[in-house]
């Protein structure tokens, strides 16, 4: 008798497989991934914050049409990317986005896209070590964008020197912050440890909070209500794919919107709907600078800025005209701004006053403790153990 035979099971072809998602729009993307999908994109200069994105998306891979790091500065996009273990395959041409279907199984291996057996492009890996040396040389880069950030901080000043020199243009806020500490929390990367490690200094000093954009939102996740939300301008590149409840907008005391010079009016028909009565905010500036002028202009005695953009390179890795008004308003903001990675190190907590009472119990052990070992103390304890003794029975005979 013939024994049936076991067909061998042929071997999956080798790389990471997933589900493509395609568009040339980052921010549009990131809201359609689901864990495991091969992001295939177009995005020159990944920013750190994009990045931060894909990975709380969990996606498997990312295919970036154009280089991720092109050499004009050091941008930290990638590293966030290859930190967290995702593959990076750049340089595969604007053809790609066309060439590979939304929704369709895709395979990345060793640089090139595959459709089932067919290769539709090929691009270069980024692993940890071609991304240390690419960093090395965009830093040479810097100086060109060092010259060009001067120039757009002159023509950011010679457009803003009004509001930055005099606050005129500021709309005057409901909710009030002279003398009081204020907390500005924008939507950035480490903006949930941030406000972690501020847990004592909110609850102990109730600061105003201001929430920029999905930083009304954070706050809400962490069961704060924000007392000022502030909106990009709905033309800006921050107000892309950015989005923010209605149950923010609703509890706020005061809802900012930002507006571009000489933009007219602008609709605010979504906004009234919801019952809200936003206040027009005409500025060039970022939704997370206006945020911290607003505070400034306020005579805030302190403004805490959480997720904000506070080194060289996170300025740089902005790469807009944003970062003249981030430099700016800095200035003008002035010794009121603490980031808030500092104040855990800064604040340690107020002092109660259950915890003088503490103080003064235990000092008063001490001394009842140093007495008790003396003759004096000896004869005390004698003299008052027959009161002691009486007290405890008249106590106990009144509980039967």
């Amino acid at each position: 008798m013939k024994m049936p035979t076991r067909q061998p099971r042929e071997a999956a072809p080798p790389g990471i497989v997933g589900t493509a998602r395609v568009d040339r729009r980052t921010r549009t993307l990131i809201s359609r991934l689901e864990p495991g999908d091969i992001a295939v994109l177009d995005h020159l200069d990944m920013d750190r914050a994009t990045a931060q994105r894909l990975v709380d998306a969990e996606v498997a891979a990312v295919v970036n049409a154009s280089p991720f790091i092109s050499g004009r500065y050091p941008n930290q996009g990638p590293k966030v990317l290859v930190d967290a273990g995702i593959a990076l395959i750049d340089s595969v041409g604007p053809d790609t986005l066309g060439a590979v279907k939304d929704g369709r199984s895709l395979r990345v291996h060793e640089g090139s896209l595959f459709t089932g057996d067919e290769s539709v492009a090929t691009g270069r890996v980024l692993d940890a070590d071609r991304l240390a040396s690419e960093l090395d040389q965009a830093r040479s880069g810097m100086s060109s964008q060092l010259e060009s950030f001067t120039h757009n901080s002159s023509e950011f000043l010679r457009r803003e020197q009004e509001l930055l020199l005099h606050g005129k243009g500021a709309p005057r806020l409901g909710t009030r912050m002279s003398g009081r500490p204020v907390v500005v929390v924008v939507p950035g990367p480490d903006h949930e440890a941030e406000l972690k490690g501020l847990n004592r200094y909110l609850r102990e000093q109730r600061p105003v909070l201001v929430g920029v954009d999905a930083g009304a939102d954070a706050l809400l996740a962490v069961g704060l209500k924000p007392d000022v939300v502030v909106m990009s301008a709905p033309s800006s590149a921050d107000a892309e794919g950015t989005h923010i409840s209605p149950k923010a907008l609703r509890g706020a005391e005061d809802v900012v919107v930002l507006v571009d010079r000489g933009a007219g009016r602008t609709p605010m028909e979504s906004l009234e709907r919801l019952g809200v009565r936003p206040l027009r905010f005409e500025t060039g500036a970022t939704a997370e600078d206006a945020g911290l002028m607003l505070a400034a202009l306020s005579d805030a005695s302190l403004i805490v800025a959480v997720g904000a953009h506070a080194s060289l390179d996170d300025f740089l890795d902005r790469q807009r005209g944003g970062l003249a008004s981030t430099f700016l308003t800095r200035l003008r903001v002035g010794a009121t701004l603490v980031d808030a990675r500092a104040v855990p190190a800064l604040y340690a907590g107020r002092v109660r006053t259950w915890h003088l009472w503490l103080v003064l119990l235990i000092g008063l052990v001490a001394v009842a403790a140093a007495l008790a070992v003396t003759p004096v103390g000896q004869q005390w304890i004698d003299d008052l153990h027959p009161h002691l003794t009486d007290l405890y029975d008249r106590v106990k005979g009144l509980f039967p």
